[in-house]
């Protein structure tokens, strides 16, 4: 469970701007999702390899 503690004197929307950000960074909902459907190991090893490839073209196309 996430929890933010509110600073005196803070905006409020500064603190769930706060929230938000946590929410995100821990995968909340993309855990929930990907817990969804069973997905087979090769499809997941294919998946991580893809986005592998993929960014590591971008960083080599930043190099140039």
């Amino acid at each position: 469970m996430l929890k933010i503690i509110i600073k005196e004197g803070e905006n409020i929307e500064r603190a769930l701007k706060r929230y938000k950000r946590k929410h995100r960074n821990v995968k909340v909902m993309q855990n929930l999702r990907d817990g969804q459907f069973y997905t087979k190991p090769s499809v997941k090893r294919r998946r991580e390899i893809q986005k592998a490839s993929y960014i590591q073209n971008l960083r080599d196309q930043e190099e140039v």
